[in-house]
C-alpha cells in the first residue's frame, strides 16, 4: 500500500503548528488520528505509529507543540514559555483544523498521546468530549503536577529557569500546574480510552496510571511486561495492534 506523507501547518493565533499527515493513497479513510508527542519530543517520534495507522486506513497527523522541544519546527513560543496548558491549547487548535478538513469530513476522530503528550491529550478530552470517538495513551504522565509540587514545595523557590532533560523550562511551567490536581479534572470523558503502560516505567508510577484509569467510565489498561518509558519496537507493535483493534470497532 502506498502511503502519502505531507506537511500540514495549523495556525493557532500567532503560533504556526508544524506537522505531517500520513494517509493511504487511493483508499477510503476510516477516520483521523491526532498524535501528541512527549516532553522535548517532535512529530517524528511517532513515525512508526503514523505509518501503521495509514496502513490500516486512517489519516494520522503528528505535530510539534510550540515551545515543546529544542527541535520543534513550530513557531510561536520558546521552551521557557511552554506549559501543559499551552500544549493543550495547541492540541485543541489542531483538532479543530483536522476535524474540519475535507479529507476527514464526517469521519471518526481519535486522539493519541505519549507521556506528557498523553497527559495533554487527556486534558483535551475533557473539553472535546464526544467529538472524540476514542483515545489511546502511551504511559501518560499524570504525575507531572504532583512531582513538581514535591520538587518545589515552596512557590517562592521556583527558579526563573530550570534545565530538565536537555531543555530549558521557564517558571511559568511549574506555576501553571502548582495548584492543579489532575484527578479532580479528568474522568468526564466517557468514550473508550485505552491506556498502555510498561511495567518497567521509572518515570510514571503505576499508582498514577491506575488512579487515572479508575476515573473513566470506559477505560482499559494494558500493561506490557518488560517495557519502560518509551517502548521498544516490539512494545510499539503490540500496543498498536491493541489500538487498531479498538479504533476499528468504534
Amino acid at each position: 500500500m502506498e502511503i502519502i506523507k505531507e506537511e500540514h501547518i495549523v495556525h493557532n493565533g500567532e503560533r504556526n503548528i508544524y506537522g505531517k499527515w500520513f494517509f493511504p493513497k487511493d483508499k477510503d479513510i476510516k477516520g483521523a488520528v491526532i498524535l501528541s508527542h512527549g516532553y522535548n519530543g517532535i512529530h517524528d517520534d511517532f513515525e512508526y505509529e503514523c505509518t501503521t495507522f495509514a496502513e490500516n486506513g486512517y489519516l494520522a497527523y503528528a505535530f510539534d507543540f510550540s515551545g515543546g522541544s529544542v527541535r520543534t519546527k513550530s513557531i510561536g513560543l520558546k521552551t521557557t514559555e511552554m506549559t501543559v496548558f499551552t500544549e493543550k491549547d495547541d492540541l485543541l487548535a489542531v483538532f479543530k483544523d483536522i476535524s474540519s478538513n475535507a479529507k476527514v469530513s464526517g469521519k471518526k476522530l481519535f486522539l493519541f498521546g505519549g507521556s506528557q503528550g498523553g497527559f495533554v491529550s487527556a486534558l483535551a478530552l475533557e473539553e472535546l468530549q464526544n467529538a472524540v470517538n476514542a483515545a489511546a495513551l502511551y504511559y501518560p504522565a499524570f504525575n507531572i503536577p504532583d512531582d513538581w509540587r514535591k520538587n518545589y514545595p515552596d512557590a517562592d523557590g521556583i527558579p526563573e529557569v530550570t534545565e530538565l532533560m536537555d531543555m530549558t523550562l521557564g517558571k511559568c511551567y511549574f506555576e501553571a500546574i502548582r495548584n492543579y490536581n489532575v484527578f479532580d479534572h479528568i474522568g468526564k470523558y466517557t468514550n473508550p480510552l485505552l491506556i498502555i503502560y510498561g511495567d518497567k516505567d521509572e518515570l510514571v508510577p503505576m499508582e498514577a496510571i491506575r488512579n487515572a484509569k479508575e476515573k473513566y467510565m470506559d477505560a482499559k489498561l494494558v500493561i506490557l511486561n518488560g517495557e519502560a518509558h518509551g517502548f521498544t519496537h516490539e512494545g510499539c507493535r503490540q500496543a498498536m495492534k491493541d489500538i487498531i483493534d479498538l479504533f476499528d470497532k468504534i
